[in-house]
């Protein structure tokens, strides 16, 4: 084996130990800040101050389908899938006019991070036969088709706060 080969399998052999040595830690967010300095210095005048959280969803697995007595088909044929996140944030400063007096002249708005859990929607459907009965030779009966759909969920408790506030 030549010694260049050599090198190049040693150093794919080290990178995939280090990969593998350290575990890729999960972000609960990507945060976003809207940069405005370049207008602040250009115009020489202070900018609002933008800033938040875009929340990365987490999928979980969905609830497997459940067999019910007198039903050709599982109930649950197309499951639910539950998936968790946090709400986004905001976070906003900006100057205002001193309308209120000299010791306010600065506006804050936020909105934390606040849990948020959702439930895809779902159906549920049975075919149009009976299952097979022994006092019809093992045959089914024909009957209506079922179809239900499951309503998609949605869980949060949003929460925000406004404020006047002296410089910066």
């Amino acid at each position: 084996m030549k010694s260049t080969t050599r090198g190049t399998l040693a150093a794919v052999v080290t990178c995939v130990a280090a990969a593998v040595a350290t575990p890729a830690v999960a972000a609960d967010g990507i945060p976003v800040a809207v940069p405005l300095d370049g207008v602040e210095n250009s115009l020489n005048m202070e900018m609002p101050r933008i800033g938040g959280t875009l929340p990365l969803p987490t999928p979980g697995s969905p609830e497997g389908p459940r067999y019910v007595e007198g039903r050709l088909l599982p109930d649950r044929a197309v499951p639910q899938l539950p998936v968790t996140s946090d709400l986004p944030s905001l976070d906003l400063r900006t100057p205002v006019p001193r309308v209120l007096g000299d010791t306010f002249d600065h506006v804050a708005a936020s909105t934390p991070t606040s849990d948020l859990r959702a439930l895809t929607p779902g159906a549920s459907l049975d075919a149009p036969l009976t299952a097979p009965q022994a006092d019809k030779l093992g045959l089914p009966a024909p009957k209506l088709p079922e179809v239900g759909l499951l309503a998609p969920v949605l869980q949060a408790a949003p929460g925000a706060t406004l404020g006047l506030a002296p410089g910066l």
